[in-house]
């Protein structure tokens, strides 16, 4: 097992919005993540003491985002901004994570092509598949981005 960077280095987010945990794994095309569900997830339920199954996406593009983060600064570069385009069949076998469970992300790219980025990935709980998916994302250029941030405030 690799020690990597905290997980805080590897996603260019702001707490609380630093949904997962750490990365337990880094491969060329591939990440394994994990979360332990608890209070401090800004989706906590209290009342139920669960967060919906429906941030589970979340917890697959900020693996995807970590995966690019990690290979970023092994080239001396700092994690780059990115977009999570859109989903595709995203299926849960449960309404909601519980409080306490700890959840392994994976995430494998299929496809890249200038900046865009077809992943595969699921949400394993005691080695069960609890949720699958597959994610398109987006990470532009330093041109592009400027391009884009200038087009906002117009």
């Amino acid at each position: 097992m690799t020690d990597y960077p905290e997980i805080q280095q590897l996603l260019p987010h702001d707490e609380p919005m630093i949904l997962i945990d750490r990365a337990v794994d880094i491969q060329q095309e591939s990440i394994h993540c994990q979360v332990q569900i608890g209070q401090k997830n800004p989706f906590f339920n209290v009342e139920s003491n669960s967060i919906p199954a429906y941030v589970g996406i979340e917890f697959m593009a900020q693996s995807i985002a970590a995966w690019s983060g990690y290979h970023a600064m092994q080239q001396g570069q700092a994690p780059a901004i990115g977009f999570l385009l859109g989903s595709r069949r995203y299926v849960s076998h449960c309404d909601a994570f519980q409080q306490n469970q700890i959840l392994d992300i994976y995430a494998e790219k299929l496809m890249e092509d200038n900046g865009m980025a077809v992943f595969i990935a699921r949400i394993e709980l005691d080695k069960h598949v609890v949720a699958t998916c597959q994610l398109n994302v987006y990470v532009p250029s330093e041109e592009k981005l400027k391009e884009m941030k200038i087009r906002s405030q117009q």
